[in-house]
Order: C-alpha cells, then sequence, then structure tokens
C-alpha cells in the first residue's frame, strides 16, 4: 500500500464517523453500540491486511475458509486455524513494519482462536522434538 500511515488514519476515521452516524441515525443508542466498533487503528491494521491478502493472491482462500468456519462441516476447525494462522502471520508482519499499530494488532491478534503464540516465536511451526 502506498498511503502513508496518516492518510489510512485519516480514512479509517471516516469510516468510523459512518459507522457511528449509520447507529446513530438507526436510534442505537450511543452507549450500547460505541464500545463495539473499531478504533481507528484497528481499521488501519485491518486495511493493511487486506491489502497483504490480496498482495499474497490468498484473499479469496481466506474468505471461503472465514465463511466455511461458520458452518457445520467436519473440517471447519481446521479451516478456522488456517485462516487464523494466516491472519496472526500477516498482524505480526504489520506490527513489525508500523510499530504505532501495535497495540491495534495486537488486540486483534487476540481475537483470533487457533493461533496463539507468543510474539518470541517463529511465525513458521517448528517441528516436534
Amino acid at each position: 500500500m502506498s498511503q502513508s500511515i496518516e492518510q489510512l488514519r485519516a480514512d479509517a476515521r471516516v469510516e468510523l464517523d459512518v459507522l457511528i452516524e449509520h447507529h446513530s441515525r438507526d436510534g442505537e443508542d450511543p452507549w450500547e453500540f460505541l464500545h463495539a466498533l473499531p478504533t481507528v487503528d484497528e481499521l488501519v491494521v485491518r486495511a493493511l491486511r487486506d491489502d497483504e491478502l490480496e498482495r499474497r493472491g490468498s484473499m479469496a482462500e481466506y474468505l471461503l475458509a472465514r465463511m466455511a468456519q461458520r458452518t457445520n462441516r467436519p473440517d471447519a476447525d481446521a479451516l478456522r486455524a488456517d485462516a487464523d494462522r494466516l491472519e496472526y502471520d500477516i498482524l505480526r508482519e504489520i506490527a513489525h513494519r508500523h510499530p504505532e499499530l501495535t497495540r491495534a494488532v495486537w488486540t486483534l491478534a487476540g481475537d483470533l482462536n487457533h493461533a496463539r503464540r507468543s510474539p518470541a516465536e517463529s511465525a513458521t511451526p517448528r517441528p516436534e522434538d
């Protein structure tokens, strides 16, 4: 992505403002929805993640895995784990490239159930001894 973090944050702020206005116009109480909305930096990290998925040519596979994980398929857990691992690795790369987004990266990484690894661990799994 060729945009600066400042520009991405400005775009994300506009997106967040639109979300707030949408909820407000629907008559929702801000106390009920504001805490559930992503932060500006979380929106930036998601945009960077999506750009990286596109760059790798993995967006379609990632989205299909995310959709399939919500089904009763016997491989739903495996699909979730694969998508979580891919996303976790991309999020780690974003944190390394953009230290100012580290808090948002780790917040989003904390939502992944099947990719729990220490930041000190390698991004690629190691065979067991």
